[in-house]
């Protein structure tokens, strides 16, 4: 926000004699960063705006609000509240910045809106969310509203899903949780189409109507967990990976969005997972602290070798320094 514009200007103003009622235009201007005599000039704009501010002249006088002014509350649509929520998360504010002022602010608003629209909100405010890539597709707002109702009050819901061919399939779908994921946002839920567990591209959901039959979801539901062992599955080429560490251990090192960890015998680790990006496979690969083999594809096997090549010259070159 640029603190040197007017309006700014005058809008800080009005909340100063709103928590400090008797501030002097000395103590005004210093908050505002301006001479006594702009200060009270940011006074007279606010009068003539039609705010009442009464004066007490004398030593302990000062500036506050006139008795009985009432300002109108901040007014949102569900669709506007989960819009703003949207653009916080997309925007890189994290949920868990208690430092960052637009996550402060955004508490702020949380706090004054109707529970059914708060709800949803601090919902969608729980999810992690990173700065979207360029080109990806923005869920419609008034979709994401709908669809995190339908998972707070536990209601199957009905969609025309659009495939990566264009078309749209009708589903059936109990809805358990909207998750952001990498930058893009995901429904998790079960598919009574499919018969199965499925994850949607909520930017792909064309419609969506709510239903009057209710689920429970899975106990042990961890959205974030499985939608990064769905993602880990869904890339065009299959990894397979043998480490040469127990499951525990290996664990530790290997992220979800990698694939599945499955136990071999002789305490050593089989992952499986799936890739579209052979660089960045093989660049996470290299957090592995145990010797591992690469058994498909051969495409992944080749660039791990090219980085582990770069790798060991660089610690020659930085020995040899």
């Amino acid at each position: 926000m640029d603190e040197s514009n007017p309006t700014v200007r005058a809008l800080r103003c009005l909340e100063l004699l709103q928590t400090h009622p008797g501030i002097t235009a000395d103590q005004l201007g210093g908050r505002l960063g301006v001479c006594e005599r702009a200060a009270r000039r940011y006074v007279e704009i606010l009068r003539a705006a039609g705010v009442p501010i009464e004066a007490t002249r004398g030593r302990y006088g000062g500036y506050q609000l006139g008795h009985g002014l009432r300002l109108r509350p901040l007014m949102f649509t569900a669709p506007e509240a989960l819009s703003l929520a949207m653009a916080v998360l997309e925007g890189g504010h994290e949920a868990d910045a208690v430092d960052d002022p637009v996550q402060t602010a955004l508490s702020k608003i949380i706090r004054v809106l109707p529970e059914p629209m708060a709800g949803p909100v601090e919902a969608i405010r729980r999810v992690s969310a990173r700065r979207r890539p360029q080109g990806q597709g923005t869920p419609n707002p008034e979709t994401t509203a709908l669809l995190v109702e339908a998972c707070e009050t536990h209601q199957r819901i009905r969609v025309d899903y659009q495939s990566s061919r264009n078309s749209l399939r009708p589903m059936e779908i109990d809805p358990w949780a909207v998750v952001v994921r990498y930058g893009r946002w995901y429904l998790l839920g079960w598919s009574h189409t499919a018969d199965a567990r499925r994850v949607l591209r909520v930017d792909r959901i064309a419609s969506i109507e709510l239903s009057t039959d209710t689920f429970e979801p899975p106990a042990d539901l961890d959205p974030i967990h499985d939608i990064d062992t769905h993602l880990a599955q869904a890339w065009p080429h299959r990894v397979v990976v043998d480490i040469d560490a127990p499951l525990e251990e290996a664990g530790r090192w290997v992220p979800h969005q990698l694939g599945i960890l499955e136990p071999l015998a002789d305490k050593r680790t089989r992952l499986v997972g799936s890739t579209a990006d052979f660089a960045w496979y093989a660049g996470h690969l290299t957090a592995l602290n145990a010797a591992y083999t690469i058994i498909e594809p051969p495409g992944l096997a080749d660039t791990a070798r090219r980085v582990g090549e770069r790798l060991q010259r660089a610690g020659s070159t930085a020995t040899a320094g």
